[in-house]
């Protein structure tokens, strides 16, 4: 049995790395944790970009799934085996420190393989799939792909001396549920493109709603049912911020100054969204490097009161 070679300073080394490149928005909250805590985050979002990975890249669906199987098992074994594989090491002993629950990235892995199956249909048909009818249906997809995500990040965090993880979980997931559907709001063109559709059926029908690009890849929207609709959306979403946030003070200060930070920079998004959706209809919307680091120093200002 060979002995493995990478080491754990260096698999840490090798996620924040991921984390810093591939992480726009995250990198500015996670940066706010203590090293170790950081560290350990990043391990978490170098894996879960993996399977993210997986899903989103070139080639059929057959393989695809094999691969997030192989990669569902392959942490299920964890800690005991991770082997060299830099992110799995980091994972491994992330989880030796800090209580997160693995099985969080089983529930990660069913949202990506749904993405994948939507994705065939795609293939199959060559009409962009509508796989969620209501709205209840796409929450049980954004839980599996973002509340998954909440949950694993507060097994980094913990919570505060006399907090039950129990009763901060169920936060963690809701505040997942928010950022997730800032983004499907965000990028209904980017991912029309990509032959996905994310916004529920009936919610689509209800407003009369076909979703298309004009022939110069903007969003079609002639009569603004459109922008009505992710008014709409856009408001209710703030009510899942609402109520994940209120896991703020369960949590330790600097990883009270993480959360805020990053759900801070997707609510000014959703905040913009709200004020006009047109604004997504041509463009990815992010906020500037700036104004991200404006976002995170007054989350740690606002911690430390």
């Amino acid at each position: 049995m060979s002995v493995p070679t990478t080491t754990p300073a260096d698999a840490y080394a090798a996620c924040e790395r991921i984390t810093r490149t591939e992480a726009r928005n995250f990198h500015y909250g996670i940066r706010l944790l203590p090293p170790p805590r950081r560290a350990a985050l990043s391990a978490v979002y170098a894996l879960a970009r993996r399977i993210d990975d997986i899903g989103d890249g070139p080639g059929a669906a057959a393989p695809k799934q094999a691969a997030l199987e192989d990669l569902r098992l392959r942490i299920r074994r964890l800690p005991d085996e991770a082997g060299d594989d830099p992110v799995l090491v980091a994972v491994a002993h992330a989880v030796r420190r800090f209580p997160i629950p693995l099985d969080a990235f089983d529930e990660l892995v069913d949202g990506v393989a749904a993405d994948v199956a939507a994705d065939d249909a795609v293939t199959t048909t060559g009409v962009p799939a509508r796989p969620y009818r209501t709205f209840d249906d796409l929450l049980g997809y954004c839980r599996c792909v973002a509340g998954s995500v909440g949950r694993l990040c507060l097994g980094v965090f913990g919570t505060r001396a006399g907090v039950p993880v129990q009763d901060a979980a169920p936060l963690a997931d809701t505040l997942g549920l928010a950022l997730q559907q800032t983004n499907i709001l965000r990028d209904v063109r980017e991912d029309l493109g990509n032959g996905r559709i994310y916004l529920p059926a009936e919610e689509l029908d209800r407003a009369g709603v076909t979703l298309a690009l004009r022939p110069d890849g903007v969003l079609d929207d002639p009569d603004g049912a459109l922008a009505d609709l992710l008014r709409d959306a856009a408001v209710r979403a703030r009510g899942f911020y609402a109520e994940g946030l209120r896991l703020v003070p369960m949590l330790d200060r600097r990883s009270a100054a993480c959360t805020t930070a990053m759900s801070g920079i997707y609510r000014r998004l959703l905040d913009e969204i709200a004020d006009d959706p047109r604004r997504t209809y041509d463009r990815r919307l992010s906020l500037s490097g700036r104004h991200k680091a404006l976002v995170a120093v007054r989350s740690l200002a606002g911690a430390a009161r």
